[in-house]
């Protein structure tokens, strides 16, 4: 029998401890190095003019203010949750921590993500995972809604208001439940038409196209104030009453009266209801690598943190500001209670 070297031996057994090493399991491992910020997208990504870009604008901020490296992935139209579970398991294989889900849609991949590794913080926007590594960033969506309530019940003068909403999601009810409250404690003869872009599906926020259908449906018959809290689809309404003299749109999310892709249409923007993703992306980022002290668990941004704020953009509801920032109060102090879905 051919002797085997020492040298060989040695080599033979640092090969198998290099195998060994990398055999096991990369969801205990995946935190053992960090290689930034990963961030996942709900369908139509950067540039959708509203809740993506919102989240971006968080992100963004975070990686240079922390100094560290990021990168975005997102959803596509017809993904399942398990397509969606592969993008944010190649995050968190690749070592980005914290791994972040931008929207509802991420709720079951998200889940089982954290569960399979456990030594990752997640965070997802507008949903709530109940696991030990993941932080639910929530907004108080029906506060915010109930103030540009107030506003399109103030300005309208046919007394018919729209609301178009990406899907009829509980998520999304709770825009229309507040801003129909806000409406009719406002102007009770006002009258509101709700239509939902795609009923049952995520894709109803990345549809323009139909979205400026709808709004023009709504003008037709007379609507002169349309609310749409539907992510991509509702630059399409925003378009349609920017073409419509004597018509409004209410953005959301973020200040869609600086969206630099509708400024032909600024001007038909009468406000916008803003949920500060942006700030919940950044705080919880800012928790797991600079703090060190992870957020987890429900992280609930409301009108008295600052999550939800109506904005005075371009001026046009400035002369009702009083009566806004009036009922703003009442529901800080807890004088109205808003409702958290529409019926």
């Amino acid at each position: 029998m051919r002797r085997v070297s020492t040298i060989a031996v040695a080599g033979i057994a640092t090969a198998a401890l290099a195998m060994s090493v990398t055999a096991c399991g990369s969801s205990s491992e995946e935190g053992s190095k960090n290689a930034g910020v990963g961030l996942a997208y709900d369908v139509g990504g950067r540039g959708d003019h509203s809740f993506n870009d919102s989240a971006a604008k968080g992100y963004d901020r975070a990686l240079k203010d922390f100094k560290i490296k990021g990168k975005e992935l997102t959803a596509k139209d017809g993904d399942t949750d398990a397509d969606r579970y592969d993008k944010l398991s190649s995050l968190a294989e690749a070592g980005y921590n914290p791994v972040v889900g931008v929207g509802y849609a991420w709720t079951p991949s998200l889940a089982k993500a954290a569960k399979k590794y456990p030594d990752t913080d997640f965070g997802i926007v507008d949903s709530v995972v109940d696991a030990k590594n993941v932080a639910s960033l929530v907004s108080a969506e029906h506060e915010g809604s109930y103030l540009a309530g107030v506003a399109a019940g103030l300005k309208t003068k046919s007394d018919k208001v729209g609301f178009i909403g990406g899907t009829d999601s509980a998520l999304i009810k709770k825009f229309a439940g507040g801003f129909q409250q806000g409406l009719k404690d406002t102007n009770p003869k006002a009258s509101l038409d709700v239509q939902w872009v795609q009923v049952g599906s995520p894709k109803g926020f990345g549809m323009p196209d139909r979205g400026k259908d709808i709004a023009e449906g709504m003008l037709s018959n007379k609507v002169d104030v349309i609310f749409s809290a539907a992510g991509g689809s509702g630059a399409g309404a925003i378009e349609a009453t920017g073409k419509k003299k004597g018509t409004w749109s209410i953005g959301v999310d973020g200040d869609q009266y600086y969206d630099k892709g509708l400024a032909p249409y600024k001007n038909a923007i009468l406000t916008s209801m803003v949920k500060n993703v942006d700030g919940s992306v950044y705080d919880f980022i800012k928790s797991v690598v600079k703090t060190k002290k992870s957020e987890h668990g429900v992280q609930s941004y409301d009108l008295k943190r600052g999550g939800v704020s109506l904005s005075y953009s371009g001026g046009f509801i400035d002369d009702i500001k009083p009566k806004i920032e009036a009922a703003k109060k009442k529901i800080i102090d807890g004088k109205i209670k808003v409702a958290d879905t529409y019926k």
